[in-house]
């Protein structure tokens, strides 16, 4: 179970994807002015080894192109277009936008299918050189990669995505030093664990997750679940542990 002195903490799942095209910086802009409590997305690296913003392993769905995000180089990624006419955003112009403001930030490192080399690195050593209010929470479908960040930097938040059901969240977050988990449906716990749920735009579901205090949820539309949230929740401290 989550605890039930704190907040849920609602994510833009890749900005405002109900309004804006996913993972674009006119969405990132306007939920991180338009009251996101916390803004989530995913890197990938070109060809060349450039971190961009982009969901998929391939640019089929959001983009005017095909074919795989690691056979693009950077310049040649930057040609394509979303639905809203941007190019695919560079990392570091999302994190420019998300700096300096009230916000918790969740970067998933886009992984479980393609490892790209060297990622870890790479994208740790980008983030420091921006200023961020609250911790950016990294996580990742794969196990490697996050063992792979813990080495080379053991004080940030590392947090478990998966989509299977765990049998004890507790130990696997304690025997990997992992702040907390990422599952797709709520998971029962036999102590106090840090779980944020993906993705959820189903009121009923969220009402329950609400209800139980979970420690954050993603979703498509956070004005949305924002309201539902504070119709449920009763004022607390926000914690993220």
């Amino acid at each position: 179970m989550d605890n039930k002195n704190t907040k849920t903490i609602v994510f833009g799942h890749r900005g405002y994807p109900a309004k804006f095209a996913g993972n674009s910086l006119e969405g990132f802009r306007y939920a991180a002015t338009h009251g996101a409590e916390g803004i989530e997305f995913d890197v990938q690296l070109t060809k060349d080894g450039v971190p961009i913003v982009m969901h998929d392993e391939k640019v089929d769905r959001t983009t005017d192109g095909t074919g795989w995000v690691k056979d693009f180089t950077f310049s040649e990624i930057r040609k394509l277009h979303l639905a809203n006419g941007e190019p695919v955003p560079e990392l570091k112009e999302v994190l420019a936008i998300l700096q300096n403001r009230n916000l918790y930030i969740n970067l998933e490192f886009k992984t479980s299918t393609v490892h790209y080399p060297g990622i870890e690195k790479k994208v740790l050593d980008l983030t420091k050189q921006y200023h961020f209010v609250h911790p950016i929470i990294f996580s990742s479908f794969d196990y490697v990669t996050l063992k792979n960040c813990q080495e080379i930097d053991p004080h940030q938040i590392y947090c478990y995505l998966t989509d299977q059901d765990v049998t004890n969240s507790d130990k696997l977050i304690k025997d990997n030093n992992f702040a907390g988990i990422h599952p797709g449906s709520y998971q029962n716990s036999k102590g106090t664990i840090t779980q944020r749920i993906w993705t959820v735009n189903d009121p009923q579901k969220a009402k329950k997750y609400f209800e139980a205090h979970v420690s954050g949820i993603f979703t498509d539309n956070y004005p949305v679940m924002n309201k539902l949230r504070d119709s449920i929740q009763s004022p607390a401290k926000v914690k993220v542990n």
